[in-house]
């Protein structure tokens, strides 16, 4: 359990140090569609805008404050916390080397995941592109720590309804994971879940980048992609936590909007076309 204490170690000192904020959300939760939906309003979206009107790093992931680095993860990746970070415990799997966000996931990219999921019981998610709600040029994966919140009694809330094959109304596709399975299998399963909603590479092999966007979710036991076409719901926000049942908010105003339009019609209006792939 090296990376779990290095995780809570390295926040303890960003928290202390100010690299950190901590957060304090307000949670509802909300039934739609069969799923019990977490809704949040968090701090950190507002900071996060904040900062984009202020002064600018060029990029904020390789220039990053050492405060919020945890571990390295082999010879191409490391560790970092968010420092806009959605949950405690949130970290970013990072490229070593520059790469695009927009980069098609490498074998290298999941064997830096699996070395935290193996040790952290957590989400693994990636944004791929603009509209798939990322907002860092450097390519990142990132990892939140389950259960999603603590008021849920799932850890994942919509984990239910895509491992029992429930008709979902957005685009994605699905498949479950061997317990056995290695970086290379998990990277295989991924491109084969690109092609099943029709992205595909772009591009040299060494240089490849995705013909769309969308969002990708790991956890140990399973894999789902849902393709994007818009990064935000008016203004509710959506990366890929939100195709796990889980959505943040900036406002309360934004919140009961939320509620008013049902969360299943916001994932619904902001995924891609793509077609719906159930397990096999």
């Amino acid at each position: 359990m090296k990376l779990l204490s290095a995780i809570k170690r390295t926040t303890g000192r960003a928290l202390a140090s100010g690299a950190l904020q901590g957060i304090e959300p307000e949670t509802r939760l909300l039934g739609d569609g069969g799923v019990r939906f977490i809704l949040r309003t968090v701090s950190s979206l507002a900071r996060k805008e904040k900062a984009r009107t202020g002064p600018t790093v060029a990029d904020p992931l390789g220039e990053f404050d050492p405060d919020l680095f945890v571990a390295d993860l082999g010879p191409a990746h490391y560790l970092l916390l968010n420092k806009f970070n959605l949950l405690s415990g949130h970290v970013l799997v990072v490229t070593r080397h520059f790469e695009h966000q927009e980069c098609l996931l490498t074998v290298a990219d999941f064997e830096a995941l699996d070395a935290v999921l193996r040790e952290v019981d957590g989400l693994g998610f990636y944004n791929g592109g603009a509209e798939a709600g990322a907002s860092q040029a450097r390519k990142h994966l990132q990892l939140v720590p389950l259960p999603l919140a603590p008021e849920s009694a799932d850890e994942v809330p919509m984990e239910w309804a895509l491992v029992d094959g429930e008709a979902l109304p957005f685009a994605h596709a699905f498949e479950r994971i061997a317990p056995q399975a290695s970086a290379a299998d998990r990277h295989a399963l991924y491109r084969e879940l690109l092609r099943r909603v029709g992205i595909t590479g772009i591009g040299s092999p060494e240089d490849e980048s995705q013909s769309a966007a969308y969002n990708l979710l790991v956890r140990r036991g399973w894999m789902l992609v849902v393709p994007r076409s818009h990064a935000c719901f008016e203004t509710i926000p959506l990366n890929a936590l939100a195709y796990a049942g889980s959505l943040f908010v900036r406002s309360l105003a934004d919140l009961e909007r939320a509620r008013a339009v049902g969360p299943m019609e916001i994932l619904r209006s902001c995924a891609g076309l793509g077609v719906r792939s159930y397990p096999t």
